[in-house]
This record gives structure tokens, sequence and C-alpha cells, in this order.
């Protein structure tokens, strides 16, 4: 588990508004609405989903210092 959350925190969003952003800097709204559309089924997708997860359950305390670009973040 420890790698598939190592690799999510290191990827970034490949299309869209958000190219180019770490799927953990993405925000919230966003990850709620793609959750409501229905993740890609794909690696990405799957990674989407675990953001999605973290994020409305309040996790990303968690993930301190593991990801995050913007430095004001957690």
């Amino acid at each position: 588990m420890q790698h598939i959350l190592a690799e999510t925190l290191s990827q970034t969003m490949p299309f869209g508004k958000y190219r180019g952003k770490k799927l953990i800097d993405l925000p919230e709204p966003y990850l709620v609405w793609f959750h409501r559309q229905g993740f890609p089924n794909s690696k990405l997708g799957r990674q989407l989903a675990l953001m999605y997860e973290i994020k409305v359950n309040g996790l990303e305390g968690m993930l301190q210092g593991r990801g995050s670009q913007d430095p004001g973040k957690y």
C-alpha cells in the first residue's frame, strides 16, 4: 500500500484545467465532481479515487510533507 500511496503522491494530472498539478494538490470540489461523473477505468482513475477518499475523509494531515507542491498546504 505504501508503494501505491507514494506513486499517487508523485503523480501529476495529465490533462485538463489542472494539467501538471500533483494529484494531492487538486481541489476537493474537482475530485467530488470526478467522483460523481465516474473515475476513469485506469490507473489514474484509481489514483484519483484514492485522493478523493483521502480528501473527503480529512486525512491529508497524515500526508504532511509527502508530496504537495504547495508549501502552504498541510
